[in-house]
């Protein structure tokens, strides 16, 4: 079973920003092949040609989206019917997709898309920012809740991350529940797992090279102090 798979495991969101050298499907793929290597039980990959990649790279089972801004909507991240089906046919097993109480494009709500997610037999993963997110989603069917979106919407925005506190909740909504957001060391990725988190996704920390490399330029070149 896929949830047995990712259970007690590191799922790795492999994500390069647009314009990085890294964002090639080739490159991701190579990127997907190292982490499993390196004990990742899951991927977390953005966008249909990239999925395909991996699927044909790795064997683990692939959390899928698809990022698609619709002017005057806020949710992004699989929005609509339309990307649950671009990934689904890319080969990916799991469809993250937004699961706050905002608007989205065509109308549908959370049950809509589980509903849409289901019946192209991949399990529903709901990215969530609250609490009040994470129980209407497990309500509606997802098989997974994540604190995904924890820090990214307006009325959360500010708030500590990981949002470690919204995992028992989470967990007792029944839902396979998983820390991602903000997770920046394993000693982080390890306090998620012990607050119940069935698993915990890890991206920016150990894939954006592009935000990593600024990181460390910045501080360089402001430490630096030029002679005489």
């Amino acid at each position: 079973m896929i949830l047995d798979r990712l259970r007690g495991g590191l799922i790795v969101s492999i994500q390069p920003e647009a314009a990085s050298a890294l964002n090639d499907p080739a490159t991701v793929a190579l990127l997907a092949r190292c982490v499993v290597a390196n004990g990742a039980a899951g991927v977390r990959i953005e966008g249909g040609t990239r999925i395909a990649a991996v699927r044909a790279a790795v064997g683990v089972p692939i959390v899928g989206l698809v990022k698609r801004a619709y002017p005057g909507y806020e949710p992004y991240i699989s929005p609509t019917l339309r990307e649950v089906g671009e990934i689904v046919a890319a080969g990916a097993e799991i469809v993250a997709f937004d699961a706050t109480a905002r608007r989205r494009p065509a109308g549908d709500d959370v049950a809509a898309l589980v509903a849409a997610i289901h019946a192209r037999g991949a399990l529903a993963m709901a990215d969530c920012a609250t609490a009040a997110d994470l129980a209407a989603a497990a309500r509606a069917g997802a098989d997974i809740v994540g604190t995904t979106l924890a820090g990214y919407t307006d009325e959360t925005r500010g708030r500590a991350l990981p949002a470690i506190d919204l995992l028992g909740a989470a967990a007792a909504s029944g839902a396979f529940t998983i820390l991602e957001g903000g997770v920046a060391t394993p000693a982080q990725a390890a306090a998620g797992i012990a607050a119940g988190a069935n698993a915990v996704v890890v991206g920016t920390a150990l894939t954006n090279l592009d935000a990593l490399v600024r990181g460390f330029a910045t501080e360089v070149r402001a430490a630096y102090a030029p002679p005489g």
